[in-house]
């Protein structure tokens, strides 16, 4: 189980502007490393702040920044590659669609439940659509005040289990930021993909 300094450092460092993903290896305690993955022209700054933020936490830890394109894939298992292409709400029509790609294939989702509930509701069936088994409800998003900014926070909930998984994104709107959320919930989870 993931202690509570671990989920609140990982959400600091996700608030930071840029950060797409973030990885912390075991033994955080101990030393270890955590990898940001980053977009955007200033990944220095990026790799600057997030070594202030590992300070407070954990001042032995080492903190690695890997640049990404801006299409970066989200790895869903071990192989699948699920790109956001793109994330829209329709004010007139109080709608959410959202795109994403596998390997040549395209799923859309659509939702009318608002730019942030609507933007992962509208993620996981483009997820479905791609043909992908997944075995989660959303149980809630929202936003999370931060350092300097406000990410979204999306909460899946196992259908099998009950067991809650969390994802969390910053974006230039809300209905991107809830999908990139969505998408980093299920990120390392392996997702069953049906053939035909």
């Amino acid at each position: 189980m993931t202690a509570r300094i671990d989920e609140d450092f990982e959400l600091e460092l996700r608030s930071l502007p840029g950060v797409l993903n973030v990885a912390i290896e075991h033994d955080v305690t101990e030393g270890g490393r955590v990898t940001l993955l980053v977009v955007g022209p200033h990944p220095d700054k990026t790799a600057q702040a997030a070594t202030q933020v590992a300070g407070l936490y954990y001042p032995d830890i080492d903190v690695v920044v890997e640049q990404a394109a801006e299409t970066s894939p989200v790895v869903m298992g071990s192989e699948a590659r699920v790109i956001l292409v793109r994330a829209d709400y329709d004010v007139g029509a109080g709608s959410c669609e959202v795109e994403l790609s596998h390997r040549g294939r395209v799923g859309v989702g659509h939702s009318s439940s608002g730019p942030l509930i609507g933007g992962a509701e509208a993620t996981l069936l483009a997820l479905r659509d791609l043909g992908y088994d997944v075995p989660f409800r959303l149980a809630g998003a929202t936003t999370v005040p931060a350092l300097r900014t406000w990410p979204v926070l999306v909460t899946m909930c196992s259908t099998a289990d009950g067991q809650e998984r969390f994802g969390v994104a910053l974006a230039g709107d809300d209905v991107v930021a809830a999908a990139r959320a969505a998408l980093d919930a299920l990120n390392r989870y392996p997702m069953t993909f049906r053939h035909g």
